[in-house]
C-alpha cells in the first residue's frame, strides 16, 4: 500500500504549493516507506509514498501516459490489471513497466469516469488530466482503502489520511458536533463526515471529478441487494461450488506480490478458510500470525494452532500482555479521529508482529458481512417475529416481560420488542442512542442530540434496502456494508496495518465475490451455512460448529487494574470539564459502573477516554508535525 496526497488550486495563475505538497507528502511517510515522489503541474501538485509490492524497480510514482499529459497518485492493488493490460495493449496503449498503476492511466484514457468500476481491487487513486484540465478521485468498491478531502472556495486537498490535510496550518481545526455525536452512538465518525469541519471522507464506491470549476460526486458500485443473480436459480451443492472457484480465484489473484506474503489466522473460520486456500495455492508453507490474550475467554490460540497445523504453516505466534495506557495515544494518533473500537489494539500488534516477517497479508475481513457471521442478525430475525403486532401491543409485551424480568439478557430482548427494525439492529450493535446518549451530554448538547434522528445513518441503509426489495437478513448485511464495514472493520484495518508498513488484502471483499454471496439464499448464507458447506475439509471438524467469537480485547480487566487510574484522571480532569460536551457526574457514575461491571459501561468508558485522548492530541496543542514512526 502508499499513501497519496495533492493539492489543486481553481485559479490556474495560482501554482501548487511545493512546500505544502511535501509536508502532506511526508506526514504519509508510514504509508509508503520505500520512495517519495511528486509531480507538479502549474495549479496541481500531487505527492506520494511508496511501499513497494510490485515492479519493485519501475512502479515509482505519480506515473504518466506516454505523452505526460495524464498523471495518477494511487494507493492500492488492482488485481486484474494483467488482464486490463492485454486488453488495453491491443488497443494501442504503450506499457512502461508491469504496475497495476499503469494499467489505471490507460484504462482512464480509455474510459473516463467508468474507469474505476472496471477494475477488480482496493484503490484510492487520483488523476490529474492535463489535457481536459481535470482532476479525478474514486475509491474502491467498499471502501477498503481511504480518501479524504476538503474543498474550500478556491481549491481542493485530498490525501490518504487526514493528517496528511492537517499539515496546512489555514485548515480550521473545528469539532463539528454533529460528528462528535455521530461517534459517541456508533463509536466511528461515519462517512462523508469527518470530526473537522470542512473536511470530508470520499465514501466507499464513489468517484470526484472536478471540471470548469465544478465538483461532481457519483456513486458507480453498490451492493446489490435486492436482485436476483446468478445463485439465485442452483442448488446449494451447485451455489457451494461456484463459491469455492469465485473465492479460490480471488485468494489466487491476491496472491501476486515481489516481496514475502503471509496470512493473519485468527481461530475463526474466515481467516481459517483464506489459510487453507493459500496453502493450496503455493509451493511453501504460509506464514501466518495469531495473537491471544493471557485471559482464556479472549484467546484464540489453541484454534489457531489447530488450524496452523493441519495446513503446515509456518506459525508465530505473540500473546499480549495488560496493555501500557502508553500505547493508547500512538494508537490514537495513528487513527487521525475519534475511533472506539478496542479490536484496534489486538490488530496492531499483530500487523506488527507480521511485518517483521512478510509485506504483505491475507485477512479474513469481510466474511462475517458477506455470509451473515454475527450473532446479531439471528437476534434481529427472531425480534422481528414480532413486527406484524400492532405498535400499542409490542409496547405492552415488551412493558410486561420486562417486569416480569427486570434485570438480564432476557429484560434487553423484551425491550427490543418494542423497537423499529431499525433501531433494534442499531441497539444489537451495541449504538448508543436515545436516553443513553443524552445522559452523558452536557445539557446544551443534550438539546442539540434531541432533535436528531436516532440512528439516522442505521435508518438510511436499513431504508434503502428495504425499497430494493431486500429479504429481511439482506437487510441487516446491507446496514453493515454501508456503515459498519467500511466505517470500521476497514478502518481499522488499515490504519493500523499502515502504521506498521503492512500491506493487507481481503479476498472476501473482492467486489464479484461479494456480488455472488448476495445472490446466494439467505437460508444457506445465515451464519455461514453456504461457506462451511463448501470449505469444510479446509477447517478442523470443531471448528464449523464453534460459536462466532469477535476479536475481543479484556478491557474490563485493564480498566480495573493499570488503565483505572488513567480512566479517572483523565475523564475527570479540569481539561475533560472545560469542554462543556460532557456531564462531569454522569461520567463519573459510568466510571463507577464500570468497576462494579455494570453491562455495556466498559464499552462507553472505553469511547469516552478515547475521545479525550483525541482532544488532548488535536484540540488542546497547535497544529502537529507528522507522528513518529513506532
Amino acid at each position: 500500500m502508499c499513501g497519496i496526497a495533492g493539492i489543486l488550486n481553481f485559479d490556474p495563475r495560482r501554482p501548487a504549493d511545493s512546500g505544502l505538497l511535501a509536508r502532506m507528502t511526508g506526514a504519509l511517510a508510514h504509508r509508503g516507506p520505500d520512495d517519495e515522489g511528486f509531480h507538479r503541474d502549474g495549479p496541481v501538485g500531487l505527492g506520494h509514498r511508496r511501499l513497494s509490492i510490485i515492479d519493485l524497480s519501475g512502479g515509482a510514482q505519480p506515473m504518466s501516459n506516454e505523452d505526460g499529459s495524464v498523471w495518477i497518485s494511487f494507493n492500492g492493488e488492482v488485481f486484474n490489471h494483467e488482464d486490463l493490460r492485454r486488453e488495453l495493449e491491443a488497443a494501442g496503449h504503450r506499457f512502461k513497466s508491469r504496475s497495476d498503476t499503469e494499467a489505471i492511466v490507460h484504462l482512464y484514457e480509455e474510459h473516463g469516469t467508468g474507469c474505476a468500476e472496471r477494475l477488480v481491487g482496493q484503490f484510492a487513486f487520483a488523476i490529474w488530466d492535463g489535457r481536459r484540465r481535470r482532476l479525478f478521485l474514486a475509491r474502491d468498491h467498499v471502501g477498503i482503502k481511504p480518501l479524504y478531502y476538503r474543498l474550500e472556495p478556491d481549491r481542493l486537498l485530498f490525501a490518504s489520511e487526514l493528517k496528511a490535510i492537517l499539515e496546512d496550518e489555514a485548515v480550521e481545526r473545528d469539532l463539528d458536533r454533529e460528528a462528535f455525536l455521530d461517534y459517541l452512538t456508533y463509536r466511528y465518525v461515519p462517512a462523508p463526515r469527518t470530526i473537522f469541519r470542512g473536511v470530508q471522507k470520499l465514501p466507499a464506491g464513489r468517484w470526484l471529478l472536478w471540471e470548469d470549476g465544478r465538483v461532481r460526486i457519483e456513486r458507480f458500485w453498490r451492493p446489490p441487494v435486492g436482485e436476483l443473480g446468478p445463485a439465485s436459480a442452483a442448488s446449494e451443492e451447485e451455489c457451494a461450488r461456484h463459491l469455492e472457484d469465485f473465492l479460490r480465484e480471488a485468494v489466487r489473484s491476491q496472491l501476486m506480490s515481489d516481496v514475502p506474503l503471509g496470512a493473519f489466522l485468527s481461530g475463526g473460520i474466515d481467516s481459517s478458510i483464506i489459510v487453507g486456500l493459500m496453502a493450496g495455492l503455493v509451493d511453501r508453507p504460509v506464514k501466518t500470525f495469531t495473537i491471544g490474550f493471557r485471559e482464556e475467554d479472549f484467546s484464540e490460540l489453541p484454534h489457531a494452532r489447530a488450524v496452523a497445523a493441519m495446513h503446515r504453516t509456518e506459525h508465530r505466534e505473540l500473546v499480549v500482555e495488560p496493555e501500557s495506557v502508553d500505547l493508547l495515544p500512538r494508537i490514537v494518533r495513528q487513527l487521525d479521529e475519534p475511533f472506539a473500537d478496542p479490536s484496534a489494539i489486538p490488530t496492531y500488534h499483530v500487523c506488527k508482529m507480521a511485518r517483521e516477517h512478510v509485506t504483505v497479508c491475507l485477512s479474513g475481513d469481510g466474511g462475517d458481512e458477506g455470509f451473515a457471521g454475527y450473532r446479531r442478525y439471528r437476534w434481529a430475525l427472531k425480534h422481528g417475529r414480532f413486527d406484524a403486532l400492532p405498535k400499542a401491543l409490542r409496547r405492552g409485551l415488551s412493558g410486561a416481560i420486562s417486569r416480569l424480568l427486570p434485570g438480564g439478557r432476557w429484560a434487553a430482548a423484551a425491550r427490543r420488542i418494542a423497537l423499529d427494525p431499525a433501531s433494534r439492529y442499531a441497539d444489537l450493535t451495541g449504538y448508543l442512542g436515545g436516553p443513553g446518549l443524552l445522559s452523558l451530554l452536557s445539557p446544551d448538547l443534550a438539546e442539540a442530540a434531541r432533535r436528531r434522528t436516532d440512528f439516522a445513518l442505521v435508518r438510511e441503509a436499513w431504508a434503502a434496502a428495504e425499497a430494493s426489495g431486500a429479504d429481511p437478513l439482506t437487510r441487516l448485511q446491507s446496514v453493515d456494508l454501508e456503515t459498519y464495514l467500511p466505517d470500521d472493520i476497514l478502518v481499522k484495518t488499515d490504519r493500523m496495518s499502515m502504521m506498521s508498513s503492512l500491506e493487507v488484502r481481503v479476498p472476501f471483499l473482492d467486489h464479484r465475490v461479494l456480488e455472488y454471496a448476495l445472490s446466494i439464499p439467505s437460508a444457506w448464507r445465515m451464519g455461514k451455512r453456504i461457506l462451511k458447506r463448501a470449505f469444510g475439509r479446509l477447517l478442523p471438524p470443531h471448528l464449523l460448529e464453534r460459536p462466532k467469537t469477535g476479536f475481543g480485547v479484556p478491557l474490563k480487566h485493564w480498566f480495573r487494574g493499570d488503565w483505572r487510574g488513567y480512566a479517572r484522571d483523565i475523564l475527570l480532569g479540569p481539561r475533560a470539564r472545560g469542554r462543556g460536551l460532557l456531564d462531569p457526574a454522569r461520567v463519573g457514575a459510568l466510571l463507577d459502573a464500570q468497576l462494579e461491571a455494570r453491562s455495556g459501561a466498559t464499552a462507553r468508558v472505553y469511547t469516552l477516554v478515547v475521545f479525550e485522548e483525541w482532544c488532548r492530541q488535536h484540540l488542546d496543542r497547535a497544529p502537529c508535525s507528522s507522528p513518529a514512526k513506532p
